[in-house]
């Protein structure tokens, strides 16, 4: 029997984190994983470091685990071998079996991923680490050779990096002391003042446009898109480097009429000549039934090859640069 995870947890929708008071702002920020070798987040071979937390629930999110700003448990039943170990290993005794499926109390968890270190069949996990500064530069270091060899570098994503922007530009700040290229991977949904600190730190903006239209952007992302596209607006005149990003969802924005709306909006921001379209991708559905959280996420397909080559035609009729996949 296929059980979802969120029937084997029981929710607690106020849990927070409590900062480290000894420790400076932007010293320290909460990630959820870091890739090395990353191909498809920016120029060359690169580092990609994920920040939690996002302030938009996008139906299509390939990272639903990016959504909490503060660390979370995941199950994967297919996983579990039903021995009981996580039950035996809980100090705070929110693990049970009752129905012979580990059962978690999140009012009585405390996060401590003792369940997840020392489960045989790795069915568990806690989603989210904080780390220092020099913690995350530690781990991008290791990869220079590779950035000076391909042109690479660092891309800080999500999530969105904007949430945690004092960590952003701490980071940005120590990449660029090292010679090391930076991009942040943004949705631009932010304040003006903090987007233009980290805009001035980076060497390259990627910047997404899901939806031209505010109110359909709204009800699939969970904010309107006028702050977005504003931002974008003074990204672009103020002469940072952009790169669009457009993933391509059907049934939501692969529509002719947004296409080209999204092209004429972008054909009016100086300096920007490339967009990246992204294919949607449905490994985001397979993630959130490992969470404990109901996601309202989207039953749709991977876009075919037809559509992305018409999506992409469209945009190089406008005289942009377009790559499939970022």
């Amino acid at each position: 029997m296929t059980r979802n995870y969120s029937r084997h947890l029981v929710r607690n929708t106020n849990r927070t984190a409590v900062p480290d008071a000894t420790t400076a702002p932007g010293e320290r920020g909460w990630i959820f994983d870091i890739k090395k070798y990353a191909i498809h987040d920016g120029p060359g071979i690169r580092t990609t470091v994920f920040f939690k937390g996002c302030p938009l629930k996008c139906r299509w999110c390939h990272n639903p685990e990016s959504w909490k700003p503060t660390p979370e448990p995941s199950f994967r039943q297919a996983r579990c071998a039903q021995c009981g170990r996580c039950e035996t290993v809980c100090q705070a005794k929110a693990i049970t079996f009752p129905d012979g499926y580990p059962v978690t109390d999140a009012e009585k968890c405390v996060l401590c991923g003792d369940c997840a270190t020392q489960c045989p069949a790795g069915a568990r996990e806690i989603i989210g680490q904080e780390m220092t500064a020099d913690e995350v530069m530690a781990e991008v270091r290791k990869d220079v050779i590779f950035y000076n060899e391909s042109g690479g570098g660092v891309t800080f994503s999500g999530g969105e990096p904007m949430m945690q922007v004092d960590f952003l530009v701490t980071l940005l700040n120590r990449c660029r002391a090292e010679g090391i290229h930076t991009t942040v991977d943004t949705t631009c949904h932010a304040q003006a003042a903090p987007m233009q600190r980290v805009a001035e730190a980076a060497d390259l903006l990627q910047c997404d446009i899901k939806h031209m239209d505010s109110g359909i952007h709204e009800r699939y992302t969970g904010v309107p898109n006028n702050l977005i596209l504003a931002n974008i607006q003074a990204l672009a005149q103020a002469g940072k480097a952009i790169v669009i990003r457009v993933p391509v969802v059907p049934g939501f924005n692969d529509g002719d009429e947004n296409i080209a709306g999204t092209a004429d909006f972008v054909k009016s921001l100086p300096g920007v000549s490339r967009i990246d379209i992204l294919p949607y991708n449905r490994g985001g559905l397979e993630k959130s039934v490992r969470l404990a959280d109901e996601m309202n996420l989207m039953q749709t397909q991977t876009p075919d090859d037809g559509t992305m080559d018409r999506i992409a035609e469209t945009f190089r009729g406008y005289g942009f640069e377009v790559k499939i996949g970022g």
